[in-house]
């Protein structure tokens, strides 16, 4: 690329907005052109306006950009939404109507059936949606969607058996970190040494969002997968890094030497490998009977590879496996960075 493309970041502050700048500080195509928060941040430096939480130092320049509020009039092309859903709904359209591509980590718009809900190694077609978007709202811009942190590791196991085997139905069981909560997340006393076995709305988010992304768009509409997914969603003592139970029910019945193949073999499109935040392998099949775990696997190929073990035979369904995902990077701010990715490769930004 001869010159990189300018984005900004919305909620720049915040616990996913400082991994989007951490993603974003040296990209190969990106670069940070405004970061914008909301009016107690507006007007100050980004090193004295945010709450740093993560252990990288902060380039320099980063430090002493000046917080922009949360208005479509900021240098760049593309913005990079951390914003929660109730700012979201407000602010991201303003931004669409001004031209911006925004790529979005909040849940404001995943429900809408024009909005595309994308993981690049799974769905990429779903872009097709962003024309529909754009004819509907009568916007220059257009909004796209990651989804839930938990449902980005689900659907990418998922996947290949999906398009191998066809799959009937699903219970998923998540142990999910303390920073799915944000900043500053869950208090002390509720979560250390317990768990907390409600997360809201997490469990009706990964049952829609898990069939929307192995559905496909036909004539200009989504169409969900047609299988069933039970979701327990519980909050654990662990910083970073969400592990999830699931037990697969399939149309057809592989011995669990095929199964273990296809989730090896399974690769990006070639559309999207050679981008720049598309690990190698979406997925890593781990041998040990006690992986994986969040802090010896949560980093595979800088957070954005989906680690899979303990895949064996279920006695009730067809199989049973354990994953973990990433849920700040891959579930979050790499994985909006990979859709900015998507989109410029397939010429809706350029």
């Amino acid at each position: 690329m001869e010159s990189k493309i300018p984005v900004g970041i919305l909620g720049a502050t915040g616990a996913v907005g400082q991994r989007f700048v951490a993603v974003l500080a040296d990209h190969p195509w990106f670069e940070i052109a405004a970061l914008a928060a909301s009016e107690r941040s507006v007007g100050r430096s980004y090193g004295e306006a945010c709450h740093s939480i993560l252990p990288h130092e902060l380039p320099a320049r980063i430090r002493k950009m000046t917080v922009l509020p949360l208005e479509p009039d900021i240098p760049g092309k593309i913005v990079f939404s951390a914003l929660p859903a109730d700012v979201a709904r407000e602010v991201e359209p303003r931004f669409a109507r001004a031209g911006y591509a925004v790529c979005s980590n909040a849940s404001a718009f995943r429900d809408e059936p024009d909005v595309p809900l994308v993981i690049p190694e799974v769905n990429p077609d779903h872009l097709a949606l962003i024309s529909v978007q754009k004819r509907n709202r009568g916007f220059p811009g257009f909004i796209i969607t990651n989804p839930n942190c938990s449902t980005s590791g689900i659907a990418m196991a998922l996947k290949p058996l999906h398009d191998a085997f066809g799959i009937d139905k699903v219970v998923a069981f998540t142990m999910q970190a303390v920073s799915g909560a944000g900043y500053p997340g869950v208090p002390a006393l509720d979560i250390i040494g317990n768990v907390i076995p409600y997360i809201k709305g997490e469990e009706e988010k990964i049952a829609r969002e898990a069939r929307l992304l192995l559905g496909r768009v036909e004539s200009g509409a989504q169409v969900p997968a047609d299988f069933q997914v039970s979701a327990h969603a519980n909050r654990v003592p662990v910083i970073d890094g969400h592990t999830i139970c699931l037990s697969v029910g399939l149309h057809k019945h592989p011995d669990l030497h095929a199964v273990t193949e296809v989730l090896r073999e399974f690769r990006a499109p070639d559309s999207v490998a050679g981008l720049p935040s598309a690990p190698a392998r979406p997925l890593a099949l781990r041998p040990e009977i006690d992986r994986p775990q969040p802090r010896r696997d949560r980093n595979v190929e800088r957070g954005m590879t989906v680690t899979v073990g303990r895949v064996r035979p279920d006695p009730i369904f067809d199989l049973r496996m354990v994953l973990l995902v990433h849920n700040t990077l891959r579930g979050a701010a790499g994985g909006a960075v990979l859709n900015g990715e998507l989109l410029v490769a397939q010429g809706y930004v350029s």
